[in-house]
């Protein structure tokens, strides 16, 4: 069965990571491109701009976040791709950010896309 793993892109790698894919829209600030602390990168599978802005981390919003986000992940062909990445290297970590660790979109994505492979 795959795992899937999130991580703030600020902690550094471990061995549990294995394959890890920066699921945000833009470039972490202070953080430089090189070296690569990630494998792969999905700038698509991040919550649109508009709905990022929207939210603009208020935890008073993370009922309704995690609901219309859920709603563009069922139409967004890059969840294709990460299950695709997902049957390849069975674990994956997730990398995001955000600094709140309990109200970010990598914790809804995480779970749409373990709802989607059982």
């Amino acid at each position: 069965m795959a795992k899937i793993n999130i991580k703030r892109i600020y902690e550094p790698a471990g061995e549990k990571d294995s394959f890890r894919i920066l699921i945000d829209r833009y470039w972490p600030r202070g953080l430089k491109k090189d070296p690569l602390p990630y494998d792969e990168w999905i700038t698509a599978i991040a919550p649109s701009n508009k709905l990022r802005k929207w939210f603009d981390h208020d935890p008073e919003k993370w009922n309704q976040f995690q609901l219309k986000y859920t709603l563009e992940l069922a139409k967004n062909d890059a969840v294709d791709i990460l299950l695709t990445l997902i049957k390849k290297h069975k674990v994956i970590t997730l990398v995001y950010a955000a600094h709140d660790e309990e109200h970010n979109h990598a914790l809804v994505l995480q779970q749409f896309l373990n709802l989607l492979l059982k």
